[in-house]
């Protein structure tokens, strides 16, 4: 029954709420779907912490997705030691790489005054689950090793399973790694909560701005004049309407 309830209950929960609530939200509240940027309060530990934590996350969720969708390249690729070592240290090095930018996203949000009062307890949830989340994942990948190949092996049909609908648990719930259980709940726990969190932003992510044409901005006052002028008022304004 607990297994049930963890790897067929949850996911299927987690991805409804995610849905609808994201629907909802953006419907009702299109304007609070932001990540609602911190920068201006406190920038220098922000780049620090967000550069390896997105970094490691972007490129640790592709790797996932890549083993969810072909699975059978992957272990192809894994076919050779060599590439193994190189995929397998390459993903362990991005997972420390989220774990180090998170721990210092942490350390600002909690001794900066400035972000203090702007944290809300959504943002803690969201720290803490992002923290199991990592770190269950790096001891997945120390204690069980060759992760890539058992995760498109593994893994991959139970997800699939799921999004058709017909959940296949036996193997999941045979595991007796603690960490890959609590990887796999904190991973549908996670997206379950984003339509509460900052992370909804992503899902309005200006992908357009990849094609469309550059914005050109046409400066109609004297500019000479401007940098010249002892007034106080920015120049002459131009008659063009």
């Amino acid at each position: 029954m607990t297994s049930y309830l963890l790897f067929v209950v949850l996911p299927y929960a987690a991805l409804a709420i995610f849905l609808i609530g994201s629907i909802y939200r953006y419907r009702s509240n299109e304007f609070s779907v932001s990540s609602i940027s911190s920068q201006f309060l406190e920038g220098r530990k922000l780049f620090w912490g967000s550069q390896p934590f997105h970094w490691g996350l972007f490129i640790l969720f592709f790797g996932h997705l890549i083993a969810f969708l072909f699975p059978s390249a992957v272990i192809a690729w894994n076919g050779q030691p060599v590439r193994l070592l190189i995929l397998e240290i390459a993903a362990f090095t991005f997972g420390l790489s989220a774990l180090f930018g998170l721990f210092l996203l942490i350390y600002r949000r909690l001794t900066t005054r400035r972000i203090q009062i702007v944290t809300s307890k959504m943002d803690l949830v969201v720290y803490a689950v992002l923290l199991t989340q990592i770190i269950s994942g790096l001891l997945v990948a120390y204690h069980s090793r060759w992760g890539s190949s058992w995760f498109a092996a593994f893994l991959t049909p139970y997800l699939r399973s799921i999004f058709v609908f017909d959940p296949q648990i036996e193997a999941i719930s045979s595991v007796t790694s603690l960490s890959l259980k609590v990887h796999v709940v904190s991973a549908f726990t996670l997206i379950g909560i984003i339509p509460f969190t900052r992370f909804v932003h992503f899902l309005v992510y200006p992908v357009d701005y990849l094609w469309r044409s550059y914005q050109q901005v046409i400066w109609n006052w004297s500019r000479k004049h401007i940098r010249t002028s002892r007034k106080h008022s920015e120049g002459y304004k131009s008659t063009n309407n």
